[in-house]
């Protein structure tokens, strides 16, 4: 995948944020993608191969590095990060179709949060990303049994005849970033909690405002 494409997305989406939305947008690149393209593949390059056990047995190794690791951890973060930042493309899909109509139109576009049909879609796009957020923290628990990786584990599964020892890779820096990546999946939730609410209540601000107004008028 080029991740180029999703920074020009996510980009394009930026200018149209409020101001938590462009500080998500900083967290994601910096934080995640960066850290993701520099660091976490080098960490998890050779999970796979530098997985030992005490015992030779054909099939024993890759059995019980399947179960522990079913998904490979840093697989997990890109497949987060892609489906965290495409409810993104809801908001920006729909800008460029009212930038067509607009043209066609030959009107003036508007392409504020003022405008209640992009509110509600940028609304859905961060409840959305919270699900994402929050779903995969809970996957990502459940895969692994916590947000560590051991040492040592323990595997009785066939073919191997015995109960074996299997050693990890670089266990303490996996460890590392793995905290570090909950930590930033944790800021993110935040975040866009922070913007729902801001989002909600300037609305109903604006709504009691306007009502206020109409009431004046009548008057």
């Amino acid at each position: 995948m080029s991740w180029m494409f999703l920074r020009d997305l996510l980009s394009g989406v930026n200018k149209y944020s409020t101001g938590i939305g462009r500080i998500w947008l900083a967290v994601v690149l910096i934080f995640r993608l960066l850290v993701y393209m520099v660091a976490a593949e080098y960490v998890w390059k050779d999970e796979k191969e530098e997985f030992e056990c005490n015992i030779r047995h054909p099939g024993c190794e890759n059995m019980c590095f399947d179960y522990y690791f079913p998904i490979s951890q840093v697989r997990l973060w890109a497949l987060q990060l892609i489906m965290v930042s495409m409810p993104s493309l809801l908001v920006a899909l729909q800008v460029a179709f009212r930038e067509g109509r607009a043209k066609r139109h030959r009107k003036k576009l508007d392409v504020s949060l003022g405008t209640m049909g992009l509110w509600y879609t940028y609304l859905t796009s961060l409840i959305v990303k919270i699900g994402f957020e929050i779903g995969f923290l809970v996957l990502f628990y459940k895969l692994y049994d916590g947000f560590s990786v051991p040492h040592l584990v323990k595997c009785e599964l066939k073919p191997c005849p015995n109960t074996t020892d299997c050693f990890t890779s670089k266990p303490t820096e996996k460890t590392i970033f793995i905290l570090f990546m909950v930590i930033i999946s944790c800021l993110s939730i935040v975040l866009n909690f922070i913007e729902v609410s801001f989002l909600v209540l300037k609305c109903l601000m604006e709504c009691s405002l306007q009502k206020y107004k109409t009431q004046v008028v009548s008057v």
